[in-house]
């Protein structure tokens, strides 16, 4: 008999309770899967088992509840093993479910095999079921609605597993939960969707008896069966959100220890002030740079960036200007590094640049460069400050592809810097070999020298005076001062020697200092003792590229022994004027508004030309000695000397002649109205004591010897 009328009774209370059996059974299968992902096998593993239970008996529970919700005109009853073997392909179902959930990506493949073992699952459950209420005659089965009900179970199963893989992408917390709400009500539709058009394909006919009504039955088995299954679907999830709290909580506290051993790590690798590399990491990068290079032929440069007078800056401004200037410049540096580039600090101004790829000399002669003019912009160090200008001497070392020590790259590219550093600086070099030249020696006199700074000079600095005689009268008005280093064990160290090392290890300006308070001290004290001479001391390239710690330097001094800045005259030498013509022209100024005088040392050896010196705050030229030399038997330095001496005049300026060594020399200097002489022919450097009583006796004499002191220079008698 037609079995549709039988087969489509259900009560709806008992199916919307399969319904929210199902959702929550979703619910639950969706928090699950996130359980199976956590790391540590064992904990995956016994999340799976337990999981695969839990989620297996609410699928079952909500396909039990479904049969429970069709009424029959007979008494039903559930073969207990038949339902026993259903619930048993839900476990496998859902284990089927876990494990593809599990999985980091979902592939086609991994997607169509999956669904189509738990559709199988799921079909195999349902059935078995269903076989379970046994009856005589047997069930009907409408095969076109038993193919649809797989077909059913096959998409939910898809769905299912795409469901649980969008949830991942979800990132907040909040967009996670209603998510996973609402797959679970979708889910739920449909699993009840597939149960109830597999329950439609089942048709009774009229007078069927139930033969298994000795087994799984009773009033309101459908409710006990739902609530059990509430119940264990919800310790399960109070078990599963725990494990996460727990699991957030673990999570947490390894974020955090993470952290901290990065922190560390960073500490222990990391220059502290610029976050760059420090010599640790550095070294570490070299090595493997080199052993890329010795495998593979890669080419491995060095450039060490050496800021030029960088101590005066923290000297004059304080160390938080410093290390503000220090964090500016590795900002400049690393915009000029490429993202697999190592920059690293080593030391208060050196920075090194590791590049490895192409490092042909005209690149790296073109990546300096732009290091340099990265450098030359204006800086600003705080309100009220004007801006800096900073420049540097950068050394380049390129690996030869030998065995030699990784720190060989260091120490060429450093005493190629330093090359360029003793030239003033400002520039680039390539290392070449004969610049390592003495290094030891070198190294053990700026340690002594620094140790004499230190002290003072403690007993071994000097400086010595050597007169400068007018042309006309031979008469003393002025004297240069000439620094000297008695070593206690090396003896006589000449400034030949010592004042390159000084500007090497950047010590030119606290020995620039020095000098300064010396002098300044001695015409005090030749003050008390009746004379009056004028001072010169040369100015070395560093203290002119920090005009504000150099004129507060002579300030200081000058205003403690009371002096006239009229008594101090500054000797530039004509390639320091020439290095940044602007700038030299604003600091010198400066020094002229402060009340000193100002001379252009070793004129003619530079670049500069007398239209450009007019510009120049100065009052004096002092001719370079090479010309003195030449100059009774070269027409060609005679003819310079003249035009020198002539256009200076026509300018204003006062001419002196340095290293005039013979009668001869002077004759010509003489014949050209040189104003003023200067050389072994009159007196060589001495002592201020040589010198005092020199000019005592000079006085006491009448000026009778050759030279003698002008008038001027001793003090009037008091009245």
């Amino acid at each position: 008999m037609p079995v549709a009328a039988l087969a489509l009774r259900f009560d709806p209370a008992v199916v919307a309770l399969s319904y929210l059996t199902a959702a929550f059974a979703s619910f639950v299968a969706l928090d699950l899967a996130q359980r199976v992902r956590n790391p540590g096998a064992l904990s995956v593993r016994i999340w799976w088992i337990a999981g695969s239970l839990s989620l297996g008996s609410g699928i079952w529970a909500m396909h039990f509840v479904g049969m429970l919700a069709l009424r029959l005109p007979f008494a039903v009853g559930y073969d207990t093993v038949t339902t026993l073997v259903s619930w048993l392909a839900a476990v496998g179902v859902s284990a089927i479910a876990l494990r593809v959930a599990s999985q980091d990506r979902l592939s086609a493949k991994r997607l169509t095999l999956g669904a189509v073992s738990m559709g199988a699952g799921i079909c195999g459950m349902h059935y078995t079921g269903m076989a379970a209420l046994v009856l005589s005659p047997g069930i009907r089965w409408n095969w076109s609605l038993v193919a649809a009900s797989a077909a059913v179970a096959t998409g939910a199963a898809a769905a299912a597993l795409v469901i649980f893989f969008w949830l991942r992408r979800l990132t907040t917390a909040r967009q996670a939960r209603w998510g996973q709400v609402v797959a679970a009500l979708v889910m739920g539709a449909a699993v009840a969707g597939m149960h109830y058009t597999g329950m439609a394909a089942a048709g009774f006919a009229e007078g069927t008896v139930c033969l298994s009504t000795d087994g799984l039955r009773g009033d309101n088995l459908e409710t006990l069966v739902a609530g059990a299954t509430f119940a264990l679907l919800l310790l399960t999830l109070c078990t599963s959100a725990l494990d996460a709290r727990v699991q957030r909580r673990t999570s947490g506290l390894q974020r955090s220890l993470h952290a901290a051993t990065t922190e560390l790590a960073e500490q222990a690798f990391r220059d502290p002030l610029t976050g760059l590399a420090n010599r640790l990491l550095l070294d570490d990068r070299i090595s493997h740079a080199l052993a890329r290079s010795r495998r593979d032929g890669a080419d491995v440069a060095l450039l060490m960036v050496n800021l030029d007078g960088f101590k005066p800056i923290n000297d004059s401004f304080g160390h938080a200007a410093g290390d503000a200037v220090l964090r500016e410049v590795a900002t400049r540096l690393q915009a000029q590094a490429r993202n697999h580039d190592t920059l690293a600090r080593l030391g208060a101004d050196e920075f090194v640049l590791l590049l490895e790829g192409e490092a042909s000399e005209a690149v790296l002669a073109q990546v300096a460069q732009r290091l340099l003019d990265m450098l030359a912009g204006p800086m600003s160090i705080g309100e009220g400050s004007p801006p800096l200008r900073l420049s540097a001497s950068v050394g380049i070392a390129l690996h030869g592809g030998n065995r030699e020590p990784d720190r060989t790259l260091i120490a060429q590219a450093e005493s190629a810097a330093q090359a360029v550093k003793r030239g003033g600086g400002n520039g680039f070099a390539f290392f070449e070999a004969h610049m390592q030249d003495g290094v030891r020696e070198q190294l053990e006199l700026a340690r002594d020298l620094r140790a004499v700074l230190d002290q003072a000079g403690a007993g071994q600095l000097s400086l010595h005076y050597q007169p400068k005689v007018a042309g006309d009268t031979e008469q003393v008005h002025g004297v240069e001062a000439l620094l000297r280093w008695q070593h206690p064990q090396r003896g006589p160290v000449g400034p030949g020697t010592f004042i390159p090392v000084a500007e090497r290890f950047g010590l030119i300006i606290p020995l620039g200092d020095w000098v300064i308070d010396e002098a300044c001290r001695q015409l005090a004290d030749w003050r008390e003792q009746g004379l009056t001479l004028r001072v010169a001391i040369n100015l070395s390239l560093q203290q002119l590229r920090q005009p504000e710690a150099l004129l507060q330097r002579l300030q200081q001094a000058l205003a403690r022994h009371g002096l006239d800045a009229s008594l101090l005259s500054c000797e530039i030498t004509e390639s320091a004027a020439m290095e940044d013509a602007a700038a030299t022209e604003r600091t010198l100024q400066r020094l002229g508004d402060l009340g000193v005088s100002l001379s252009i040392d070793d004129f003619g050896t530079g670049y500069s030309s007398l239209a450009y010196l007019r510009r120049l705050p100065v009052s004096q030229l002092k001719i370079d000695r090479s010309f003195i030399q030449d100059l009774e038997t070269s027409a060609d330095a005679r003819a310079i000397v003249k035009a020198v001496i002539e256009l200076a005049h026509a300018l204003g300026l006062e001419v002196v002649a340095e290293g005039v060594e013979t009668a001869g020399q002077a004759a010509e200097l003489r014949a050209r109205r040189c104003d003023k002489l200067q050389g072994f022919l009159f007196a060589r450097p001495m002592p201020a004591d040589d010198l005092t009583r020199w000019a005592l006796r000079s006085e006491h004499r009448g000026q009778a010897t050759s030279p003698g002191f002008s008038d001027s220079v001793f003090a009037s008698p008091a009245g």
